[in-house]
């Protein structure tokens, strides 16, 4: 049995040996669909793909030691693992979630789950006592994200965890901003950690999937079998692709934290610029907390510009040429996206105003190129406005 593994060992060796049939380091694509049995019922483990497939299983153990979880579930995409989450829940049930969350998340909420019975509450979360007034005999679960997408609001798990025990509430945590190397939520007391693994985790812009991590027996045995009935899960070359993205996660992460500082720090000097969203600046909201749940700041940053004029921003994030404009981020590569048009347009625009989600504002996902090549890119944009 191996020896307790820090971080970057795990990255590279947890849950993952030597392929016993030819003793191949790399974790094999199992590309197949079925598996020989002896006798009904007689099986080396696995019976049918979307049930287990043994390149899946290994991703599986990977990402659970990395979130220091007993259980993990890959599925489809990160949409797909937030939608096992709410089908654990029954007409009637009540959600308070975070205001200020990823758009797809919200989508799925308002516009797919509401109409099958669950109700949910969207607030502010900077202080737990922001969600107490809202917490009722129906309420069943907690929706975090922590840094939130894309104003960077950090939310304190250890103590809406004590607030989720209290009531017997699940706390779901999305830790995509973050990835496993930056935080890892369980510790901290949340029930579920949910990832898209297509951001930093697979982390070269080439796959598509989800995650959930835990350690509650029961509630993976429910959501393995919601996993199986539903049928969203990955397949065997997204989880090859995961696995070797993990393995350098801890030194991309190193880089993306490197430049991200750096990045947001030169915005935020900028005379065209009015306010610039990132954990790290002592004077951000909660950043005590960040300090304390998280390893480092990230690569995330947001910003708006002064005179919050919608063209402006589209000319700005056109004339880019080291970020790309596009959606997604966590990959190698810098991206550049406007949210209220991009990630967030189904959201509504009152409601994206009420979180700061202005017409002028920015999202970058700060790769791990030279530092300086992306602040000339971001300089030569800026130079180029009216």
């Amino acid at each position: 049995m191996k020896k307790k593994m820090r971080f970057a060992t795990k990255a590279i060796h947890a849950g993952l040996d030597p392929d016993p049939a030819t003793g191949a380091v790399m974790t094999p694509i199992y590309q197949t669909t079925t598996y020989a049995q002896a006798r009904p019922g007689d099986h080396k483990g696995f019976e049918y793909s979307r049930s287990g497939n043994p390149t899946r299983s290994a991703l599986e153990k990977n990402l659970a030691a990395l979130e220091n979880a007993h259980f993990g579930l890959a599925f489809a995409s990160g949409l797909a693992a937030i939608d096992a989450c709410i089908r654990l829940l029954n007409p009637g049930d009540e959600v308070i979630s975070t205001n200020n969350l990823y758009g797809g998340t919200y989508r799925q909420f308002t516009q797919i789950h509401d109409r099958y019975g669950v109700k949910f509450h969207f607030t502010g979360m900077d202080r737990v006592d922001q969600i107490l007034p809202l917490i009722s005999n129906n309420t069943k679960m907690l929706w975090v994200e922590t840094p939130t997408n894309p104003t960077m609001n950090i939310i304190d798990i250890k103590a809406f965890a004590q607030v989720a025990k209290e009531n017997d509430l699940i706390l779901v945590v999305d830790n995509t901003f973050s990835s496993p190397y930056l935080q890892n939520p369980l510790d901290l007391g949340a029930g579920i950690v949910m990832h898209s693994v297509t951001k930093y985790i697979g982390g070269h812009s080439d796959v598509v999937m989800g995650f959930l991590a835990l350690n509650d027996e029961a509630l993976h045995k429910e959501l393995k079998f919601i996993q199986n009935s539903a049928g969203a899960v990955c397949g065997p070359m997204d989880a090859f692709l995961a696995l070797r993205g993990i393995k350098t996660l801890h030194l991309r992460m190193q880089r993306h934290c490197e430049n991200g500082s750096k990045v947001a720090h030169w915005l935020r000097k900028h005379d065209r610029v009015d306010n610039v969203y990132w954990p790290g600046f002592e004077d951000h909201p909660n950043h005590a907390v960040a300090k304390a749940q998280m390893k480092g700041f990230g690569g995330m940053i947001s910003f708006s510009l002064k005179g919050d004029q919608l063209e402006e921003a589209f000319e700005l994030v056109s004339r880019l040429q080291v970020f790309t404009l596009a959606e997604s981020l966590g990959g190698v590569e810098s991206l550049a996206g406007h949210p209220a048009t991009m990630t967030h347009a189904s959201i509504p625009k009152e409601e994206r105003a009420k979180t700061g989600i202005t017409d002028s504002l920015i999202r970058l996902s700060v790769g791990i190129e030279d530092a300086d090549d992306l602040i000339e890119d971001l300089e030569q944009a800026f130079s180029a406005l009216p």
